[in-house]
């Protein structure tokens, strides 16, 4: 790494432009994740960047190599701490699949409870940070239902081959139904908050337009892939789960921008 940003330097050097180069990560309060960039600025301009990524392996797989799957499950729970319902759902898939196991349908509050997690950060990121407060009063009424369910908020271990640890508790179902019905009044209430922030437009609007044939070609995928107006949703080409069991269409647009990624 070290190697890396001597020739940086020299490239800089060489050129007779005083420039700067930053390290951004991996442990930065700008950064959301662990990712590391190194930055060369010409004033506010940056004219080149270096992603150095990585930092996240722990290693799960070589851990995986001395373990049976049940032993296993307790892992992958913590493999992504937002949506841990789907990394121990597809831990668990593919045993099932081979074994033709049926298993009862579950609601999607994990896939919730991370866009409201994306959601609120993305928004306090580029000047709005209202309803970065906002979106944590429908996450902890996710995370109620979730510690019910399972006597966990995260890391939940709730998954196993066949079903579920344990069935739900007495009420819970009505509870999240009721939550359904408050969440619904909540969206509304973001979108009119984002319709009416000038900032939020001026900073997504228009900007960072990735076309589709970039997209495929650097491997992006979901929201990003449809936001490029590639018509792409695993839910329905692969068919796993229930979804198939739905009336529903994939979102997607093809103006480009960071605006249509939002939408999407």
């Amino acid at each position: 790494m070290e190697e890396l940003i001597g020739k940086k330097l020299m490239t800089v050097t060489a050129t007779g432009k005083c420039l700067m180069i930053v390290n951004i990560g991996p442990h930065h309060p700008s950064m959301h994740g662990v990712l590391r960039l190194i930055v060369t600025l010409d004033g506010e301009d940056v004219i080149d960047c270096e992603p150095i990524l990585g930092y996240l392996h722990r290693g799960m797989e070589k851990i995986d190599e001395n373990q049976t799957i049940i032993q296993y499950l307790p892992y992958v729970t913590g493999w992504d701490y937002l949506p841990t319902m789907f990394t121990e759902a597809i831990t668990v898939n593919g045993p099932k699949q081979l074994g033709n196991i049926q298993v009862p349908k579950r609601v999607e509050l994990s896939r919730m409870a991370f866009h409201l997690l994306w959601l609120g950060p993305f928004l306090a990121d580029i000047g709005a940070q209202t309803l970065f407060f906002y979106i944590f009063r429908e996450r902890e009424l996710i995370y109620d239902l979730f510690e019910a369910a399972t006597s966990m908020r995260m890391m939940h271990n709730f998954f196993h081959i066949g079903g579920v640890a344990a069935d739900l508790p007495h009420g819970w179902i009505d509870k999240c139904l009721d939550f359904f019905d408050y969440f619904l009044r909540g969206v509304t209430e973001y979108q009119k908050i984002i319709a009416h922030n000038l900032i939020f437009f001026e900073r997504v609007e228009g900007i960072g337009f990735i076309g589709g044939e970039e997209a495929l070609n650097w491997g992006l995928s979901g929201r990003m892939l449809r936001a490029s107006g590639i018509q792409w949703d695993l839910r329905k080409v692969d068919h796993y789960e229930c979804y198939d069991e739905f009336d529903w269409e994939v979102q997607w647009q093809k103006e480009w921008d960071s605006l249509v990624r939002y939408l999407v």
